[in-house]
């Protein structure tokens, strides 16, 4: 039996993917930029072992077991199994067993954590070598983005055929090490409208989807990457903002609308322009995916102030050692003079602190399969 264990991270994109040129192949209609996360923090884990001796195939994710049928789960393994340098493992039956730890389908990218770990194991498994983007690409489009450290885009190519449209690193998870992310998680249940079913219904009816790729996200794309380059963070939050409330116009564009921000995700929004505004400069800059929840840029020396005014206007009773997850930070002083609302106790189920991050990686202890090929727990 060979056995391997790989994690990989979540990536929290600052201009947006939202739309496919081609479903099959999840081809998206313009390019996208993405900061990947420590996997101290959040992280897909995925173990995989192939043995002559299993009689059947099985996967398992988060302690259930799931159908292998999946058609972008298959592609992902027919594809790398073509690839393989390994033939005499082919025919074996094959066992996959993979965890998050952070909540599956919240609109916190963990399709992308998870395709992303998939195809890194089975890519060490059947010793392929060649770029892994294009093919987590075929199991979750962002996915091909977690591949890669720091800040990464994917091109959304011109090809027919998708061999162009691949992840590279801009630039990797050391290049700006005063960034900070702050996660706060609002709602962690699954999300009403699916992406790929939110994507599919915009491209068929949002003229201003249309508009966006064409006209918009080009200029976009090249002014993040030279705020990034010049660790302009100014320039930095106000492209993510911008994007990032362009995608949410985007979605409600769409017919009928996909609503994925509720009223704490616009607390959040009101909050962030208020305090920005209360510095005279952009301090911290929020960004939200297909889901409630809110991701926050900000700089290392601002977390402490920041996360005092967000604990002031979001009030908690929990447990401390529940409330709060990653990096260990001290809360600051609420600014005063700062005039911002309180919401009702307890709108945040939780927040997590990280920072930029390495690319889905093989680790060599943990495995989530015991000697049998079975859940270890």
């Amino acid at each position: 039996m060979k056995v391997v264990t790989c994690i990989a991270p979540v990536n929290m994109a600052v201009i947006k993917y939202w739309g496919k040129r081609n479903d099959e192949l999840i081809l998206p209609i313009n390019d996208s930029i993405s900061c990947t996360l420590s996997m101290e923090h959040m992280n897909a884990k995925t173990t995989i072992a192939v043995s002559p001796d299993f009689t059947e195939s099985q996967f398992w994710l988060n302690g259930v077991e799931q159908s292998m049928d999946n058609k972008r789960f298959q592609n992902c393994v027919n594809e790398l199994k073509r690839q393989s340098k390994e033939t005499d493992m082919l025919s074996w039956c094959i066992r996959i067993c993979s965890e998050n730890n952070f909540p599956t389908a919240a609109g916190l990218a963990s399709s992308a954590a998870g395709y992303a770990c998939l195809v890194k194991a089975l890519a060490t498994i059947y010793n392929v070598t060649t770029d892994l983007s294009s093919i987590a690409r075929q199991g979750s489009g962002s996915a091909c983005r977690s591949i890669h450290s720091g800040w990464v885009q994917w091109h959304k190519g011109i090809l027919n055929s998708g061999e162009d449209s691949i992840a590279t690193q801009l630039y990797d998870d050391l290049h700006w090490p005063e960034m900070r992310i702050l996660v706060l998680v609002i709602n962690d249940s699954r999300k009403k409208y699916s992406s790929t079913s939110g994507m599919k219904q915009s491209v068929l009816t949002s003229e201003f989807l249309k508009h966006r790729a064409s006209e918009i996200v080009p200029q976009r794309i090249s002014d993040m990457k030279d705020a990034i380059h010049r660790k302009d963070f100014h320039k930095f939050a106000e492209i993510t903002m911008q994007d990032s409330n362009q995608f949410h116009a985007v979605c409600l564009d769409t017919f009928p609308p996909c609503v994925y921000l509720n009223d704490t995700s616009h607390a959040v929004i009101n909050l962030i322009h208020a305090y920005n505004a209360f510095r005279g400069r952009n301090k911290v800059a929020y960004t939200f995916d297909a889901g409630p929840n809110a991701c926050l840029f900000l700089l290392e020396e601002d977390v402490e102030e920041v996360l005092a005014v967000v604990n002031h206007c979001f009030p908690t009773e929990k447990p401390t050692e529940d409330y709060y997850r990653g990096i260990e930070v001290s809360e600051g002083s609420f600014p005063v003079g700062l005039d911002a609302p309180v919401m009702e106790t307890d709108c945040l189920k939780y927040i997590i602190c990280t920072k930029p991050g390495e690319g889905a990686n093989e680790i060599h202890s943990g495995h989530l399969l015991n000697d049998q090929g079975l859940p270890s727990t």
